[in-house]
């Protein structure tokens, strides 16, 4: 559990460094995220585990999630983002249930969504994973899918992802956090709470964490107080298509009030303090 703001900032200052350090070291799980999977390397921001069906995680090769079998979508899909994950694989476009769900776990198909007035918004794009058919065949699993407003998933949406990839092409490695807040959004059929007889929960914002690191491979201990730290909430509705995603950004520390999720727990506390307050600005 994440320690108070309080504590945040002054710890820093009431204890000696080795002290300091010390209360850090043991405020961490004993076993690393990344160890269960490099999307997680960040953390685990509900603590995701098997025994809790609304706060289920899966953990697959492209990416890592929380699934809600009460609500039919995803708490949040985690992933990592750099050059090798790209190429030339095509859109697979093969939605699909996820059958490594487990017994007694709605499994949403592709026609859940017919007629919603929403789209099939992916978590994990399917254009951030190129490196071969299977990868990209994985993001079309009904776990990794989200109903997004046409407007908000093929606008704004969009043009983040797009821009998330170009800071790969400068070299950089991301890892990212994406889900759904609320309940109830703005479809092209209209407002709708609930879709697929009241099996899915249509979401009411979309927002989004992306860890900006300088290079690949430098993992949790390449994130410092200069890190950059994108965090955006973005409304499910209609005209929402050409805004900017800069204008719906906040800090890491808003999303978690507003979700009551812990990001980032395997950063140090004191460079949490700071990176975690902070709204982009680039």
């Amino acid at each position: 559990m994440k320690k108070s703001k309080f504590f945040k900032l002054i710890l820093p200052i009431a204890l000696p460094t080795a002290l300091f350090a010390l209360f850090n070291a043991v405020q961490k799980p004993i076993t690393a995220q990344s160890t269960v999977s490099v999307h997680l390397t960040m953390g685990n921001p509900s603590g995701a585990g098997t025994s809790d069906f609304n706060n289920y995680r899966l953990v697959k090769s492209q990416y890592a999630t929380s699934h809600n079998c009460a609500k039919g979508i995803p708490n949040w899909v985690s992933w990592q983002l750099n050059s090798s994950w790209l190429g030339s694989a095509p859109r697979q476009d093969d939605f699909r249930a996820d059958t490594t769900l487990p017994s007694g776990c709605y499994r949403v198909t592709t026609t859940s969504y017919t007629g919603s007035g929403f789209d099939r918004g992916h978590m994990t794009p399917s254009a951030d994973r190129t490196n071969t058919i299977a990868n990209n065949s994985a993001t079309f699993l009904m776990t990794n899918i989200i109903p997004q407003s046409p407007d908000n998933n093929q606008g704004v949406w969009a043009s983040l992802e797009d821009y998330s990839r170009s800071l790969v092409a400068q070299g950089k490695e991301l890892y990212i956090i994406s889900g759904g807040r609320g309940t109830g959004g703005t479809g092209s059929n209209g407002f709708r709470s609930t879709i697929d007889s009241g099996r899915i929960t249509v979401p009411a914002y979309t927002w989004k964490v992306i860890v900006v690191l300088d290079r690949p491979g430098l993992g949790v201990s390449g994130v410092t107080t200069n890190t950059r730290v994108i965090t955006v909430e973005i409304p499910n509705t209609q005209g929402v298509r050409n805004a900017n995603w800069r204008n719906y950004r906040i800090s890491v520390d808003t999303l978690e009030s507003r979700t009551g999720y812990n990001f980032l727990s395997q950063v140090s506390s004191s460079t949490q303090s700071v990176i975690e307050s902070r709204v982009d600005n680039l």
